[in-house]
């Protein structure tokens, strides 16, 4: 449900065919992964089930790298080559650096 509130969200603040809805949910979804994966590993003793749960249910349910596949294709069959590069960098790049800022912040 989140994820279809940003969807629409970004589709009424940037009504473009860029898609920043699905690089907001990757990158914010591994800041939180981080956060979460952090919080488990240094602060502390969950159940396995509730890591599970969390991780992989509700943070899996609302990260969209299917989305993105998709979403990069349509940038390539517009003929949108720089959008879809860049779009690539920005997803990539952006989620392993809200991943490893999450975890950072909970080591410390």
């Amino acid at each position: 449900m989140v994820r279809h509130g940003v969807n629409v969200a970004f589709g009424r603040w940037f009504a473009t065919s860029f898609p920043f809805h699905t690089l907001f949910e990757n990158v914010s979804g591994s800041l939180f992964m981080g956060l979460l994966a952090g919080y488990f590993a240094f602060k502390s003793d969950a159940s396995q089930a509730l890591r599970l749960f969390l991780t992989t249910g509700v943070l899996g349910g609302y990260t969209t790298f299917s989305a993105f596949s998709l979403d990069t294709a349509f940038l390539w069959e517009r003929h949108q080559q720089g959008r879809a590069l860049v779009y690539i960098g920005l997803s990539v790049f952006g989620s392993l650096a809200g991943l490893a800022f999450g975890l950072l912040l909970m080591r410390r």
